[in-house]
């Protein structure tokens, strides 16, 4: 097998093991993606940042019996309320 080949068998199968991206536009984002993009623990967003009252507003699907699903937040309202709180400059 030539270093080609290897090369080329390697992509495949890296490809296959890939998810296609979700655009930030369209993403739903749950507490552990929020808690990593914000570097804060899970708990602490899910107490004290996702029940504040400028936090945009959860999304929950139904579930297979009819009860909300975990909520879930768009990716770029999470992102636009963090920006919110960038420090102004003297």
């Amino acid at each position: 097998m030539s270093e080609h080949d290897l090369i080329d068998r390697l992509a495949a199968a890296l490809a296959e093991r890939t998810k296609p991206a979700i655009p930030i536009s369209i993403d739903l984002w749950d507490i552990s993606t929020i808690a990593q993009f914000l570097k804060r623990n899970e708990a602490v967003v899910r107490e004290r940042i996702a029940c504040k009252p400028d936090f945009p507003p959860a999304i929950r699907l139904p579930t297979e019996k009819g009860k909300k699903g975990h909520p879930l937040y768009k990716a770029k309202d999470v992102i636009q309320w963090a920006e919110k709180y960038t420090e102004k400059r003297a």
